[in-house]
């Protein structure tokens, strides 16, 4: 008798823990049932993937959605539909929202908002101030959570931690990763008059090198003194590599699709202000140092740093313009393009942008292509080219600095849950969007 399935995946090259190759895929529940030569199965639902890749769904760690408080750039239901469109399947919101996400209360408040409205599954970070730093301990294992985010220097919002003492009691408060932005506060005020009025070129001259190679070398210092896992957001400097390399047994490194693409100056010549986010798009040095790290395991996910806002506040005058660009949209198309071009294999995308952050934070149940997991796959077009305009971004901001860019390699159907939610590049399911689990906070049953 052969086995039926809810959905069943025919023909596609499938990335499991067994490598790279065709396989069957049978869903059952919302979750993997199958995998391999599936010939006499049934199913409700069947996909041909012939001369697709099946990939594991697409996690991005770090994307800003803007909601509560600035609703006019971005909301939980526009970011998540950027991020089905680009064959994310999950997301970690980060917290610098007005108010912060830095109470019981106001991450319960984001859960009840993304419900039935966010089209990915999500969770949220909890933002770490002088105030609750004490608490956290307690707030990074609520439902829902994937840990606590601490802004050492400051960047949009108004969440700042820049004091050592701060700092270490933070750390000591918890036991699960920690997630900083790494950039001094003091070295940042002190450099402001280095700002030049009109000329977003000077912006990696203020937010200098120097400014991120000694807030991270301090952090790592306070993270080992309280014995904390550490999680180093945006990596965008070559001198901090070595550092983050000495301390592998706790700290583990992000960098992003913009820090691998762009560099300075062309690209604050070619977009302005449009090229502007915290820490800065540096000159090349960096990106073939960043490149280097990602092919050498330092490197232990991408994520998009997804922070939009609107044009009328990115055309006024620098430094009276915010920091930022939308990222989740166009993750997997600019890594696929650099997999395409021989920079990073196929086996380390899927590493950089899924298991990776599954391994780092311990979610439950995604990450890879094995029997019991998720059904969240992004299916992929190795081959596809199409051009990156700013008319397919479905970010409330309605542009990418990356308008204009030919791209080989694009998603052509995400899967959450074994429930196909695009394909071609269009919606076809309302929000269904879960909160995450975590292995470290797993709650009882009810």
């Amino acid at each position: 008798m052969s086995e039926t399935f809810d959905l069943l995946i025919r023909n596609g090259i499938a990335a499991t823990p067994n490598g790279i190759a065709e396989a069957d895929i049978g869903v059952r529940g919302g979750r993997i049932a199958a995998i391999g030569a599936l010939g006499s199965a049934k199913a409700v639902e069947t996909i041909d993937a012939k001369g697709l890749h099946v990939l594991p769904g697409i996690i991005d760690t770090q994307v800003h959605f803007r909601e509560p408080g600035n609703e006019h750039k971005e909301d939980l239901e526009t970011g998540s539909r950027a991020a089905v469109l680009g064959g994310v399947t999950a997301v970690f919101e980060m917290p610098n929202t007005n108010p912060p996400t830095t109470t019981r209360a106001a991450i319960e408040d984001k859960l009840a908002r993304a419900k039935n409205r966010m089209h990915c599954d999500y969770a949220f970070y909890v933002g770490a101030t002088p105030a609750n730093a004490g608490a956290l301990g307690e707030l990074e294992r609520l439902p829902g959570v994937c840990g606590v985010k601490a802004f050492l220097g400051s960047s949009t919002g108004t969440l700042l931690l820049s004091h050592p003492h701060d700092i270490l009691t933070a750390l000591k408060s918890g036991t699960r990763r920690m997630s900083v932005h790494s950039e001094d506060e003091d070295r940042l005020n002190a450099r402001k008059d280095l700002r030049v009025t009109g000329d977003p070129r000077s912006h990696p001259l203020w937010r200098d090198v120097e400014t991120a190679r000694a807030s991270t070398e301090r952090v790592l210092n306070l993270a080992r003194e309280a014995g904390r896992r550490l999680h180093v957001l945006h990596v965008t400097t070559e001198e901090e590599l070595p550092l983050l390399a000495a301390a592998r047994d706790y700290a583990t490194v992000e960098t992003t699709p913009q820090h691998l693409t762009l560099a300075a100056p062309e690209c604050y010549e070619r977009l302005g202000t449009y090229a502007q986010m915290n820490p800065p798009i540096r000159e090349s040095r960096h990106r073939e140092a960043l490149w280097k790290a990602v092919n050498e395991g330092l490197v232990d996910v991408i994520g998009s740093d997804h922070a939009p806002h609107t044009r009328g506040e990115k055309d006024k005058t620098y430094p009276d313009t915010p920091s930022g660009m939308p990222g989740v949209q166009t993750l997997a198309t600019i890594l696929l393009d650099h997999v395409n071009a021989g920079r990073m294999s196929l086996e380390r995308f899927v590493d950089l942008t899924s298991a990776g952050a599954a391994r780092l934070f311990g979610i439950a149940g995604k990450g890879r292509i094995a029997l019991g997991f998720d059904a969240d796959f992004t299916v992929v077009d190795l081959k596809k080219k199409r051009r990156i305009e700013n008319s397919w971004i479905a970010s409330r901001c309605g542009w990418t600095p990356f308008d204009g860019m030919e791209t080989t390699g694009w998603p052509v159907m995400t899967i959450i849950r074994g429930r196909t939610v695009m394909r071609d590049h269009a919606l076809t399911a309302a929000g269904q969007g879960e909160a995450m689990r975590f292995i470290e906070t797993l709650q009882p049953s009810p």
